[in-house]
């Protein structure tokens, strides 16, 4: 019997199988949703016009049983690919030229990006660069966007094997620069996806660590990006959903990892949560990327060690979005306090490492790590106003403090 939280409150549901049922949406790009519908890989890339695709992946998925199924799908189908799985958890530059040159030496049509971020980031940064004609950091998310049409880009189609990241809907992409030492954000408007395909059987083998720092990392999406200032009823939509798809599943694929209805409900919010950052993010991101990019962590597993620090800094500037973010978390009390011990405890539930500290981050270089965040394109629409002295702040409570 699949466990439901609306059942155990006594809460009848309408439709409690929705998440194992094939659904097909095209908003914002084709999504494939469904158990299994890994197995329609072949139909989905034809229609993308494909028949030698690269597979990209990041270097931890390239020896899991999906690769392999992926491939068979495709073989069968009569279709060639070949597997280019040289990115690290923090994509760099330097790999994502050697993707291209993989994907242009062999006379590759297309490209499938799988995995979790690092894979689907990977993927993305090479369909930008593998064919446009245009250098790497010219597709810089600050940076005034070459005059591209849709065509300068190979077709890509892309498979979340988390339900955290929700990088599949739109080309953004995060690769550090080795020269500089930084993380920065990609991506191009014409770039879009040919198809998402979200099966939440993909997630079943994920390790009970990698569910609670990818579903967190969808939970810091959808907090920060509803938080943003501005009015962007889409994306505040599909934040809220997120948050409360997140909030109710996350401890069940935790704790019931075979779960595949509670998978299935973490992989959409994952997506909507994705969707919603369109509107920007803040400076947990700020600072994870940068974190990311010195120290090689883990981007989930940093964004939710700086969660706590981050929400109490931004305290004054949210007031108005408590409400509507406590109502999506099922929260009797509306207030700030309520929220962030809500927060917290969902953290402590899934074993998230209270400080920076805790996860290999040195405590010399707070000041370096904040003058990069205050670069970051995130630190320009976190909610509250940000200067040095309040990010190092922020960076020293999450090292030696946190939650």
């Amino acid at each position: 019997m699949v466990s439901r939280p609306e059942e155990e409150k006594g809460v009848s549901t309408v439709v409690a199988t929705k998440y194992l049922d094939p659904q097909d949406w095209s908003f914002p790009v084709p999504i494939a949703y469904g158990p299994g519908r890994l197995g329609e890989i072949a139909r989905i890339a034809r229609t993308a016009g494909m028949s030698r695709p690269l597979i990209v992946t990041d270097a931890g998925s390239a020896g899991l049983p999906f690769i392999a199924t992926l491939q068979s799908h495709l073989s069968a189908a009569g279709m060639q690919s070949t597997v280019f799985s040289g990115i690290s958890p923090n994509p760099r530059d330097d790999e994502i030229e050697a993707g291209c040159e993989t994907y242009r030496s062999g006379d590759h049509d297309g490209i499938i990006a799988i995995g979790g971020g690092s894979g689907m980031d990977g993927g993305k940064a090479i369909t930008l660069t593998a064919t446009s004609g245009v250098p790497l950091w010219d597709f810089e998310f600050e940076r005034l966007a070459p005059d591209l049409a849709a065509s300068a880009f190979p077709p890509l189609i892309t498979i979340p094997t988390t339900a955290g990241t929700g990088a599949e809907t739109e080309s953004t992409a995060m690769v550090t620069d080795t020269a500089r030492g930084m993380k920065f954000c990609i991506w191009h408007a014409t770039c879009k996806p040919a198809c998402a395909l979200l099966d939440p059987e993909l997630t079943l083998g994920l390790p009970a660590h990698l569910t609670a720092w990818t579903g967190v990392d969808a939970l810091v999406h959808a907090i920060e990006a509803y938080c943003v200032p501005g009015f962007h009823p889409l994306c505040d939509g599909a934040a809220l959903e997120g948050l409360r798809l997140i909030n109710r599943w996350l401890p069940v694929a935790y704790r019931e990892p075979q779960n595949l209805e509670a998978r299935g409900a973490m992989l959409v919010g994952s997506c909507l949560a994705g969707i919603a950052f369109m509107k920007g993010l803040g400076l947990v991101h700020a600072i994870s990327h940068m974190v990311g990019a010195e120290h090689d962590t883990q981007h989930g597993l940093t964004n939710a060690v700086l969660l706590p620090s981050v929400l109490r800094f931004n305290a004054p500037a949210i007031q108005e979005q408590l409400g509507p973010m406590s109502q999506a978390m099922n929260l009797g009390d509306a207030s700030f306090e309520s929220l962030h011990a809500h927060v917290c405890t969902l953290l402590d539930t899934v074993e998230i490492p209270r400080t920076l500290a805790e996860i290999g981050v040195p405590d010399d270089g707070i000041a370096r790590l904040a003058e990069k965040a205050l670069q970051d394109s995130a630190a320009g629409t976190n909610p509250r106003a940000l200067t040095q002295a309040g990010v190092e702040e922020v960076i020293r409570e999450a090292l030696s403090q946190g939650r």
